[in-house]
């Protein structure tokens, strides 16, 4: 079964900020070290790497009309996704408490990937 996990920063520092140059340099490495480690895990296909949540534009259609909003959709905006093939979704729970954004101020959302059409 596959499994999309959508990855929201929340508040977990992004690399560049104030806040990630707080960090201690071991912290900043563990944390580059986890992601690689978790894109080693068989099953897991890392999804793309998402530009800054500044540089999103929201799309919606009022009245036939598209509407462009700059920023994300919903305040957090997401970080990043991956897809990850495993057994059963207990799987993927103990995998997306290993992404780094989960302990940090972030959350994983997890699904069940489906076909609707």
């Amino acid at each position: 079964m596959k499994f999309v996990l959508l990855i929201y920063q929340g508040t977990t520092p992004l690399p560049g900020s104030d806040r990630w140059n707080a960090l201690p340099q071991a912290e900043q490495q563990k944390i580059y070290a986890d992601y690689a480690e978790l894109n080693k895990t068989p099953g897991i296909e890392p999804g793309l790497p998402l530009g800054l949540p500044q540089a999103a534009r929201t799309v919606q259609v009022r009245d036939g009309k598209p509407q462009v909003k700059s920023g994300t959709y919903l305040a957090e905006g997401v970080g990043g996704f991956s897809v990850f093939e495993a057994e059963n979704m207990e799987a993927a729970i103990a995998l997306a408490a290993r992404i780094p954004a989960a302990r940090l101020g972030g959350a994983v959302e997890i699904r069940p990937v489906e076909k609707y059409w």
